[in-house]
């Protein structure tokens, strides 16, 4: 039906042409005017002398872009001074690649190698395959990435407690008795930071004032550093490591200690670079992979200081963390010094009696031991077992009477072994081979198989060898005891490791099946979705829609009631996108039964439109054929739809602008083969459902005209009446269409387009309509258009246009009622009446071409055609009145030129103006030929003011080309070199009858 709609767009026409010229002139010129008529052109002629001459080309001969082929030279050859050999060779051999002949067949960088000694570039990638094994890759994931994650999840609202250091006043007074020496000044320093009272608790602190005070003690500890006063920036140390012992909001634990490492790795790094300073002195600068032979005696001598001192701390926790930040000092004293200490840390961990606490230490030696020695994986092992033994102490009495002093149940007190856990088989399973996972499931399943520690194997380690053993852990996972944590993490973690890697074949269905038991139990939605949202992938990469279609209809029926979706929809976005990203054929997905009701659950707009964005790029990308499926068309329609009802007068521009680019994607792909009519009804329907985006409507217009176009291809122009009423329709929907658009270029250039499309398809009457719809358009163009947010001048996007008319008008016959040269009579009024710049030379430029369009059209010939169009040159047939009146408009053409350019004149730009008469009139000539010589006058309109040499600079002044005879009658003008009667006998500029002699239809007199 809306195709017929579309058709009944009438457009009102005629019935013939015919070539009785008229001799009314609309445009007329209150200058005199002179005889002029057009030059014959033989454009065939002219187009052959134009061609570039063919010179053959042997195949032998040499050609630069020929492969050259370059072999290797036998000889070393270390001087090339005066060598003329060359080992490079081409097809041709008498030329000689330039690069080859210089460099004599040997580059210096092979020169280079052939003189290294093979023993020391073995010995070089030795050493640095050694290094490189000492440095962790880019697969590893640094504790960076995990900080943030950890200070959102373990929050508190419970009041926090903090020991702050307060000896910063007796500090500075010590400093400040100059008479003391240094050794005297630091042990007052220690004596004073060690007195009662030199510290102070501060209770009842919410959790980012505690936050706030770890930072300033951060920041002071870099402003003892730097005012050098090293001892109190380790009392400042010591006290942060001592919170890591209290565990009085033990939900606030994991936060706290990524806080205080924080500080502890500002002093590790501190100490460090201070020792590596002391290294350095006037002759020698310590490089990057020393040895302890190149540090001299006073840097050891401070960094073992530095290790007594803390050595000398009483506590146990404290003297562990600080002396594990500063690790990577032991590399000062000696090449095994990290590998003896790293084992003696681990066993100090011992001493720890709190399980989370000593679990967390574990983690802070793994992390250090991974930045200074990665290699020395016994230790990082060895702290793991060390673990599992002391793992029972979570379930022991002090435990359990903690968590009730504190209120926590152990189903919140697991978690929070996760992060340290987690870093610790991190740190293991990097490039660990498959047999250690062997043994750590060994070791899960001797312990009754720990849900915890399950759940961290699983994270940590590849996701290939949780693959190919899946059955294994599933079965685990049975076994687990649930009250201290729960399956439904486990199967989450176990998802996320068959999302990377495939399983065993045979085991696929199976694995579904048992996760799926677990899930489809949840009644929390929350842990519900998060479940279904990992396993969703896997459906989807290993079975059919079958599958999906249960699973996604699973997801409704748990997410529908109390609008449980509503707190939900990045895991349903997610699903989404997973979906889509596994089903590139849309008639499968839209097959799907569930996938449009799940969509529905995206109630909030700015979602909805999300997800929709998403498949529509999905199918822009994936989508090779254009498609005709109903089923893809409706529901894509509703998705479009959805995207373009949410513009509004808020919308951003590039927000618009990514929707008509989504939405036009989608049209494009759209095709009925050669049912042309339900094609034009589509575009009719989009018309209707896509009107708030430009872009939108203009590829619609685009799309209809290439739609005429095929129905003229396939008619090979010879258009029935079912098929011209077809073009027909199709014409009068863009006609209908283009004035809705609010850019005035775009409806210009499309009224341009579309009536070429008309005239095509032997559509006389409504090419008129849009050739006259734009004319009356052009007085509505403004002085300035916004160009991606600026404001440009638009008379250059004018004259583009004016310029394509112009080719346009060529073509197109004349109207019988409208006289001859109808729309270019009525075009040069539009143009005569619009206001230009004064100073702008583009209503020259404009009259210029329409001088090229009247001579193209008063020849026997026209340059181009459209086929089953008869145009003027077949209308007229040369007639005498025709081209009366064609050379009648020239001459009033012309008049308007000399008018303007006295205008310039008269705005002192007299140099502009003699530029364009020069430029201007040697293109008009080319056309044209004057019949009388007369134009002494014209001077006027030149020499209205004085002139100087920049003025006439380049111009004929002879007078023997009548078009330039400016200079001709003597002229009292103000040149350079002063004032006075000027002829042109006397100075002239350089003669252009060489230039203008080519043109004239007359020889010279």
């Amino acid at each position: 039906m809306a195709a017929r709609a579309g058709r009944g767009e009438a457009v009102p026409g005629r019935e013939k042409r015919a070539g009785c010229p008229s001799t009314s002139a609309h445009v007329t010129g209150k200058m005199a005017v002179f005889p002029w008529h057009s030059r014959s052109r033989n454009y065939k002629a002219e187009f052959a002398s134009c061609r570039l001459e063919a010179v053959p080309l042997e195949f032998g001969d040499y050609h630069p872009l020929k492969p050259i082929t370059v072999t290797e030279s036998k000889t070393k050859k270390v001087s090339r001074k005066g060598s003329t050999s060359s080992t490079s060779s081409s097809s041709s051999s008498s030329v000689l690649d330039p690069l080859s002949s210089v460099l004599d067949g040997t580059d210096p960088l092979s020169m280079f190698a052939a003189t290294v000694d093979p023993a020391a570039t073995d010995s070089s990638r030795k050493r640095r395959d050694r290094d490189e094994n000492s440095i962790v890759g880019s697969d590893f994931e640094p504790w960076a990435n995990k900080r943030g994650e950890i200070l959102a999840r373990y929050t508190t609202t419970e009041k926090l407690s903090i020991n702050l250091f307060m000896g910063s006043e007796k500090g500075k007074a010590g400093t400040a008795t100059s008479a003391m020496s240094e050794k005297v000044r630091t042990r007052l320093e220690e004596l004073d930071d060690f007195e009662e009272g030199s510290q102070k608790e501060l209770l009842n602190l919410t959790q980012q004032d505690y936050v706030n005070r770890i930072e300033e003690l951060n920041q002071s500890l870099k402003d003892a550093w730097a005012s050098d006063q090293k001892v109190k920036a380790l009392k400042i140390v010591i006290q942060c490591s001592k919170l890591l012992s209290d565990t009085g909001v033990i939900q606030f634990y994991p936060s706290k200690f990524v806080l205080i490492t924080d500080i502890l790795d500002t002093f590790g790094k501190l100490v460090y670079e201070r020792i590596f300073s002391m290294c350095v002195d006037n002759r020698s600068v310590l490089p990057d992979h020393f040895s302890p032979e190149n540090v001299n005696d006073t840097a050891k001598e401070t960094c073992l200081n530095w290790f007594f001192k803390i050595a000398s701390i009483r506590e146990l926790i404290p003297r562990f963390y600080v002396e594990a930040s500063i690790l990577k000092c032991n590399k000062f004293l000696s090449k095994t010094g990290i590998s003896e200490c790293l084992p003696r840390l681990t066993c100090m961990i011992r001493g720890i009696g709190d399980p989370l606490v000593s679990v967390y230490a574990r983690a802070y030696l793994c992390r250090v031991g991974m930045e200074v020695a990665p290699h020395l994986k016994e230790s990082l092992n060895k702290n793991f077992f060390d673990f599992l033994l002391t793992f029972k102490q979570i379930h022991g009495d002090t435990v359990q009477n903690q968590l009730v002093v504190q209120g926590v149940e152990l189903l919140s007190y697991l978690p929070l072994y996760s992060p340290a856990m987690d870093w610790i088989f991190q740190c293991i399973s990097y490039h660990a081979p498959e047999t250690l996972l062997t043994e750590m499931m060994d070791r899960c399943k001797k312990l009754g198989n720990n849900a915890l520690l399950l759940n961290s194997v699983m994270s940590a380690f590849r996701a290939e060898f949780i693959a190919t053993r899946s059955m294994d852990f599933i079965g685990m996972i049975k076994e687990c005891d649930e009250s201290g944590f729960p399956k439904h993490l486990l199967f989450r973690s176990l998802g996320l490791n068959l999302a990377l890697a495939d399983p065993p074949e045979g085991d696929r269905l199976q694995i579904l099946n048992e996760a799926w038991k677990v899930i489809t139990k949840l009644k929390n939605p929350q842990d519900y979705i998060n479940c279904a949202e990992v396993w969703v992938e896997y459906t989807c990469k290993h079975f059919t829609k079958r599958e999906v279609n249960t699973v996604l209809a699973d997801v409704i029926k748990h997410m529908t009631p109390d609008r449980a979706f509503e707190d939900s929809y990045p895991q349903l976005h997610s699903i989404i996108k997973k979906v889509i990203a596994h089903f590139h054929d849309f008639s499968v997905l839209f097959s799907v039964e569930k996938f449009l009701p799940f969509l529905d659950m995206f109630q909030k707009e700015s979602v909805r439109v999300e997800v929709c964005k998403c498949i529509m790029e999905v199918f822009i990308k994936h989508q090779q054929e254009p498609t005709k499926d109903p089923v893809i068309l409706n529901a894509l329609l509703h998705v479009c739809k959805t995207m373009h009802d949410s513009v509004n007068a808020l919308t951003l521009e590039d927000e618009k602008r990514m929707l008509a680019y989504l939405i036009n994607g989608f049209i494009k792909m759209v095709s009925f083969g050669r049912d042309f009519e339900q094609q034009l009804s589509f575009y009719v329907e989009a018309r209707s459902m896509f009107c708030n985006l430009e872009p939108v409507l203009v590829q619609l217009i685009h799309s209809v005209n290439r739609l005429a176009m095929e129905t003229r291809k396939v008619m090979k122009g010879n258009h029935s009446r079912k098929t011209a009423a077809f073009v027909r329709a199709c014409v009068a929907y863009c006609f209908i269409t283009i004035p809705s658009l609010v850019g005035i270029f775009t409806r210009l250039n499309l009224y341009l387009h579309s009536g070429q499309v008309a005239l095509a398809n032997q559509c006389l009457s409504q090419a008129d309509a849009f050739f006259k719809a734009a004319i009356s358009l052009i007085p509505e163009v403004p002085k300035m258009i916004n160009i991606d947010g600026k404001m440009r001048p638009s008379e250059s996007f004018l004259l583009e246009f004016l310029c394509n008319f112009f080719s346009t008008l060529l073509i197109v016959p004349d109207h019988p009622e409208h006289g001859v040269l109808f729309l270019v009579r009525e075009l040069l009024n539009v143009i005569q009446d619009y206001t230009w710049e004064d100073s702008s030379d583009d209503k020259i430029r404009i009259y210029t071409c329409v001088l090229h369009l009247l001579s193209a059209m008063s020849q026997e010939t026209y340059l181009y055609h459209i086929d089953k169009v008869d145009s003027n040159d077949s209308l007229y047939g040369g007639d005498s009145k025709f081209l009366a009146e064609n050379n009648k408009l020239c001459e009033t053409v012309m008049a308007q030129i000399l008018e303007h350019l006295k205008t310039l004149a008269k705005d002192e730009v007299g140099a502009l103006c003699l530029l364009h008469l020069n430029a201007r009139v040697s293109r008009v000539v080319g056309h044209w030929s004057i019949l009388e010589r007369k134009l002494g006058h014209v001077s006027n309109v030149f020499l209205c003011r004085p002139i100087t040499e920049c003025s006439i600079q380049g111009f004929c002044s002879c007078t023997k080309c009548s078009v330039f005879q400016l200079l001709a009658s003597p002229t009292r003008i103000s040149a350079p070199w002063g004032a006075g009667t000027l002829r042109h006998e006397s100075w002239r500029p350089p003669c252009l009858w060489g230039l203008c002699v080519t043109h004239h239809s007359i020889p010279p007199p």
